[in-house]
């Protein structure tokens, strides 16, 4: 049958190869004569790593003949014995306890110049000895250093791109880590693997500092920069010019690094992260006024004009600058923080560096946690009103309330309106978390209005941000509001600030038109604090004028009082109802206060020493006189 040996079979016992037969004088000899005449460079070596033969290759290859390298130790010859890792590989190989070894070294010729082979060392079958070849891929090793320097350069610039940056950054990060694990007794300690041989110590390709025998801070620092208006000079100037300018940036940012000084760590990286954005990395800063100092000459070497063929340009630069300890730090992190720490230098006015402030940033990312978490609030109900009486000067009864929203935030507690309420205006969700205020507000007021009825109702006054006004159909959702809880236009009263009215034209002003023909009361908030133009109290529909806390506390006492408040503020009352307005005093908190503002004949106050701001059910109790106001 096809497929089937002749004659009986002996099968070897499993694990055991069949036998080699011996090889001919002749084939030796053939053998002897390839191992000579090879361009690849070899040698036999013995169980003790001695040197039994070697060919002419090996011996061109170091400067020698070939029969000059017998009985020399192999591992001398291609320094197998530089690291521990490698001189433990070789000596596995020449006991048989493996079957091959590869590894790449630099060599040093004896007419001086260095080359890099690949050395193999692999047993020979049935000799007790080990072939070591060696090649040259000197070459090979310089083309791949020239694509490494293309791939870790930016070609532009001809600095550091980010790719190599970042690499940097981490095997520094590292180092710092390790040394701090082996400073404090981690495995294998300082010195490396136990067991490694002397050579090991203190190698590390980032540790050039320990021939100069500096030792290390283990912090680490970086100056991140972009170009300010850097894109009107490409779209004016197109982007030759840019580039241009790019390389100028360049040359100056490595000036800088360079005249700081050398580092402990062997000098400061300058890279091209992208666009128009640089960066220069500090190992083993020596303290914040290190980095303070290299920004401040980096923004003196820019602000230089730049002379580029003819074109004469001036930029300047923002800087961020961070410095951290490196243990425990990672290269996310502290770009983050330089990244953020450049958007600071940007928004206080360019051209500036700007040092990280742990407590800004904390501030920037509790900002960030409401603000992203702001409209769902709305809908999961975490906000909640509470009410702060409006009191009759003359009588001491209360007239009416101010609506003040706070958010009950699971993670941040209680938060009263000026820690969100901003927030709410830049990203808009004001128009929604404003709609649920009004709508509130109104419920609880008609709900008051049923329970205690009295024959001059009680009145409810809420905040309506300007936003509010442009971005709602305001008066509808008013009018909506008014008829769904059966509240009374009258018994509402909107709250503006001075500054949100001053000037409205156009929308705003037909918006408070429309709602003070509805019967609802239009109040300035903080009146004073703005431009205090009076001219627009003749033009605009307000009701009420709600006089600022600043006036009210220049009326501590008679021996402490301010003549001129109170002249400012009796002058504003006679004003305003010669106008047919109401006065209200804000942030009053003692009698003293209460009496010298009735004396003037301010109508309503508001403030501490009447109530705080309560919960719903205090103003009932109020209404119901079983709690009386702090007068």
């Amino acid at each position: 049958m096809s497929g089937t040996p002749e004659g009986p079979v002996h099968p070897e016992p499993p694990g055991v190869p069949p036998a080699r037969p011996a090889l001919t004088e002749s084939e030796l000899h053939d053998y002897r004569a390839a191992f000579r005449a090879s361009q690849l460079a070899m040698a036999l070596v013995d169980r003790d790593g001695l040197v039994v033969a070697a060919n002419d290759s090996l011996g061109t290859l170091l400067g020698t003949g070939g029969a000059d390298l017998r009985e020399q130790a192999a591992a001398d010859l291609v320094d197998l014995a530089a690291d521990g890792r490698t001189w433990h590989a070789y000596r596995e190989v020449l006991r048989g306890h493996r079957s091959r070894f590869r590894c790449t070294r630099r060599l040093k010729h004896p007419d001086g110049r260095k080359l890099w082979a690949e050395v193999t060392v692999a047993p020979v079958p049935d000799t007790g000895r080990v072939l070591l070849s060696v090649a040259d891929i000197s070459d090979r090793r310089e083309l791949q250093a020239r694509l490494r320097h293309l791939q870790m350069h930016d070609p532009v610039t001809r600095l550091p791109n980010r790719t190599l940056f970042f690499e940097r950054l981490s095997a520094a990060l590292e180092t710092a880590a390790a040394e701090c694990d082996g400073a404090t007794g981690g495995a294998g300690g300082p010195l490396g693997p136990a067991g490694a041989p002397e050579p090991y110590r203190g190698h590390h390709p980032h540790r050039s500092y320990q021939s100069h025998g500096y030792g290390r801070t283990g912090r680490i620092g970086l100056c991140y920069l972009d170009l300010d208006g850097f894109k009107a000079v490409n779209d004016t100037l197109g982007h030759r010019v840019g580039d241009r300018l790019l390389a100028a940036v360049a040359g100056r940012l490595t000036e800088c690094a360079d005249g700081a000084g050398y580092t402990r760590s062997g000098g400061h990286l300058v890279a091209r992260l992208g666009g128009d954005e640089f960066a220069v990395l500090v190992e083993d800063t020596t303290g914040t006024e290190q980095l303070a100092d290299l920004a401040r000459s980096v923004l003196h070497a820019l602000e230089r004009p730049f002379d580029l063929g003819g074109q004469r340009l001036s930029v300047s630069a923002s800087i961020g600058v961070v410095e951290r300890t490196a243990l425990g730090t990672t290269a996310t992190g502290l770009m983050q923080a330089a990244d953020t720490t450049l958007y600071w230098a940007k928004a206080d006015g360019k051209a500036r560096w700007t040092l990280f402030d742990p407590e800004r940033n904390a501030h920037r990312m509790t900002r960030q946690a409401l603000s992203s978490t702001l409209r769902p609030a709305v809908e999961r109900g975490e906000f909640a009103l509470e009410y702060q009486p409006l009191v009759d000067l003359a009588g001491g009864a209360v007239r009416g309330v101010e609506a003040l929203v706070r958010w009950n935030h699971p993670q941040f507690g209680t938060l009263p309106p000026n820690r969100f309420v901003g927030i709410a205006e830049e990203d808009g969700s004001i128009v929604e978390l404003g709609r649920w205020v009004l709508r509130t507000a109104c419920e609880q007021a008609r709900q008051w209005q049923k329970d205690h009825p009295r024959e001059r109702p009680l009145f409810v006054s809420v905040n309506v941000a300007v936003r509010q006004v442009w971005d709602s159909d305001l008066v509808a959702d008013v009018a909506g509001i008014l008829a769904e809880t059966g509240l009374a236009p009258h018994l509402l009263q909107l709250e503006l600030t001075e500054s949100a009215v001053m000037g409205s034209a156009g929308r705003p002003l037909q918006a408070l038109q429309a709602l003070s023909d509805m019967g609802v009361r239009i109040a300035i908030d903080d009146f004073g604090t703005g431009y205090s133009n009076l001219a627009y109290l003749s033009r605009l529909p307000v009701s009420v004028l709600k006089l600022d806390g600043s006036f009210v506390r220049g009326f501590q006492d008679e021996e402490h009082a301010s003549p001129a408040d109170e002249l400012i503020v009796e002058a504003l009352v006679q004003l305003a109802h010669r106008l047919g307005l109401t006065v209200t005093a804000e942030c009053v908190e003692t009698a003293g206060q209460a009496a010298r503002l009735r004396r003037i004949g301010c109508d309503t106050g508001q403030g501490w020493l009447y109530s705080r701001a309560v919960a719903p059910d205090r103003i009932a109790a109020m209404l119901e006189g079983t709690t009386a106001l702090r007068v």
